[in-house]
């Protein structure tokens, strides 16, 4: 009898990352479905896409390949961020550069430096090809700010192939000013920097980043998933020099962004207005969440980004109670952070019902409400 065969070891010790969005198999526990749960635990736009982004549905034609190189939509976004379209990159998500970026540049032996706490995946990307993890933690005391020093001199002093900064940071929400990440990427001019800015379309005091790639060792990252509410199609894109972006299409699988994704991100780009009135309707909600949250006694972690922290007595305990009533927010247990929940903004009869719920749980001193 033949035996199975095996993955290799990088992949056979690999642990799942959870994310933020309903776990099925929890829901159905507790014996609730998707449509009957207000999801405050992923940070994208709560608000509906762009006009006319459905209405594509009727149009398109799917019994075609779509663009490989996503020409019309990389000349939107080349029009948008002012850099050429041989910078630009799209892809499935910005998940799946994350991966391509890991395969193209990192191999068994290489260290990568990741700033902590933060998304997951970075580390997951690494370890599918077998590179060293090093970490560096922001402390609890300057609200996980990374002290940028330090982070300049680990890199001068262990060489890491690469860095992963999230900026604005997942899910703490501390931004880096432009002369704190020059001055990490002034520490080493052998690493590939790869700057997230997956959250950067509701970040406050923002700063243009998109020069950074005249350096030659820099990939910005940015996930329209994100600012216009497209999860279910999946779409980002990096922008790095020429040369980066030549040796990430020879990993990159061909037809990599449906045309459907294509199609919405090119009427998306178009809209300039919408992405402006769904960033302030949703920075009115986070003041008032933030607001309210402090009122009932949390403490509220100071974010530049949409989403924020808040301490619990257990990041478990508040989340499931929270669930029980229809109420979904992200447990940060998985970040390195149980005593911490994440919370994004949604329409404000909704974050209004969650600090109904709240307070009420709280008032009855059920499990997990208690503030930390």
């Amino acid at each position: 009898m033949s035996l199975l065969p095996k993955p290799k070891p990088e992949v056979e010790n690999l642990k799942i990352c959870p994310h933020g969005g309903p776990n099925w198999a929890e829901l159905e526990a507790m014996g609730l479905t998707p449509e009957e749960v207000i999801d405050f635990s992923v940070n994208s736009n709560p608000f509906p896409p762009p006009p006319g982004i459905k209405e594509i549905f009727d149009t398109i034609v799917i019994d075609r390949y779509p663009d490989s190189e996503s020409t019309e939509l990389k000349q939107c976004l080349s029009e948008k961020l002012g850099v050429a379209p041989d910078n630009i990159l799209a892809g499935s998500g910005s998940m799946e550069l994350i991966r391509l970026i890991a395969t193209t540049y990192f191999g068994r032996g290489d260290s990568v430096l990741i700033l902590e706490p933060t998304f997951g995946e970075y580390e997951i990307a690494c370890q599918v090809v077998g590179a060293k993890i090093l970490k560096q933690w922001g402390k609890t005391e300057d609200y996980f700010a990374f002290r940028m020093e330090e982070t300049a001199s680990t890199i001068r002093q262990c060489r890491p192939r690469g860095i992963f900064i999230c900026n604005p940071n997942n899910p703490t929400g501390q931004y880096l000013s432009q002369p704190q990440v020059e001055m990490v990427l002034d520490s080493s001019r052998d690493s590939l920097f790869i700057l997230d800015e997956a959250y950067i379309a509701f970040t406050e005091g923002s700063w243009r980043s998109a020069d950074l790639i005249s350096r030659s060792n820099v990939i910005i990252l940015r996930s329209m998933t994100k600012d216009y509410a497209l999860a279910g199609l999946r779409l980002g894109y990096a922008i790095a020099s020429q040369e980066i972006i030549q040796n990430l299409r020879k990993v990159c699988p061909p037809w990599n962004v449906n045309v459907v994704a294509q199609k919405a991100g090119v009427i998306a780009l178009k809209n300039t207005e919408h992405l402006k009135r769904c960033e302030l309707n949703i920075k009115q909600a986070k003041q008032f969440l933030t607001d309210e949250l402090c009122r009932l006694g949390f403490t509220v972690v100071p974010s530049k980004t949409n989403f924020f922290l808040i301490e619990v007595a257990s990041a478990k305990a508040f989340h499931t109670a929270l669930l029980r009533h229809g109420m979904l927010v992200r447990d940060c247990t998985s970040f390195g952070l149980p005593e911490y929940i994440r919370i994004a903004p949604r329409t404000m009869p909704e974050c209004q019902k969650l600090i109904a719920t709240i307070e009420a749980l709280k008032g009855k001193g059920e499990s997990g409400t208690s503030t930390g």
